[in-house]
């Protein structure tokens, strides 16, 4: 059995996050922490999922349960995902990170600990977007400088960063097939008088609006006929459900550096 632990179990991800590892063969929920003054702190991780007493009760804090898992599943916010990494490094465990909103520097820091610890990194956990920017990466590769990209993405009004890590990943992705330099070509919205598109710009328009869980749209713009590439989630528990995945995937590898590509075999 993989011990997992869930950091911002609390939140409305940690609830997912504790239901699918309940949910999943081979996994066991041995802790869940969330921020020090939650109201929630002392609760069982069972009730606030419905699934009564589980003797697991939400934590304070990551480090005085540090000898009780193998891995941690972490989707909460870069400053706590770094002082994580940083524990999880030092103890020599596992770690699944689903953090947006990331710095290039602490990027940089979750990149460095991988050389000790294994760390599946992804900005979405669905087999459904993994394959996307899979069909995306086809495309672009073959349609080249012909077509204009634009990456669009819609998302709940309490979604903190923008664009999502999804959206940015997908950039990443057209960049490298198109040989593009992401941070000089992409757009983040447009306003006013812009004049003529740029033909190796690489567009970003971002929708926060209700209870959106996550739309992903690749829009391949030609002359006389357009193909959009679009991935949409009904349910968080999706994420969850291919966090949990790559934490039992996870337990039998060694340090490095992984996404969901490696954990479903597509590489």
């Amino acid at each position: 059995m993989t011990r997992i632990a869930i950091a911002g179990a609390a939140g409305r991800m940690g609830r997912h996050l504790i239901e699918a590892t309940l949910q999943a063969e081979g996994s066991e929920l041995a802790v869940a922490v969330d921020r020090p003054g939650n109201s929630l702190i002392g609760a069982d991780a069972g009730d606030l999922v419905g699934q009564g007493t589980l003797g697991v009760a939400i934590g304070g804090g990551l480090e005085e349960a540090l000898d009780d898992f193998d891995v941690l599943i972490d989707f909460t916010v870069p400053d706590a995902t770094v002082a994580n990494v940083e524990l999880c490094r030092r103890a020599g465990k596992r770690m699944v990170i689903g953090t947006t909103g990331l710095s290039e520097a602490q990027r940089g820091v979750i990149v460095e600990a991988a050389g000790e610890i294994p760390i599946v990194f992804a900005a979405n956990y669905s087999a459904g977007v993994t394959l996307t920017l899979k069909l995306i990466d086809m495309a672009a590769r073959a349609l080249g400088d012909d077509f204009d990209v634009e990456v669009i993405e819609a998302h709940h009004r309490y979604k903190i960063d923008a664009p999502s890590g999804t959206a940015l990943r997908m950039g990443e992705v057209l960049a490298e097939a198109l040989g593009r330099d992401l941070k000089r070509n992409a757009i983040y919205g447009r306003q006013g008088q812009t004049g003529e598109r740029e033909r190796k710009t690489i567009g970003f328009e971002t929708i926060r609006a209700g209870d959106i869980v996550g739309e992903h749209t690749v829009l391949f713009g030609g002359i006389g006929e357009r193909i959009e590439i679009t991935h949409r989630a009904s349910s968080r528990m999706t994420f969850a459900k291919g966090a949990v995945r790559a934490a039992n995937w996870l337990s039998g590898q060694g340090a490095g550096l992984y996404d969901m590509s490696d954990v479903l075999g597509l590489r």
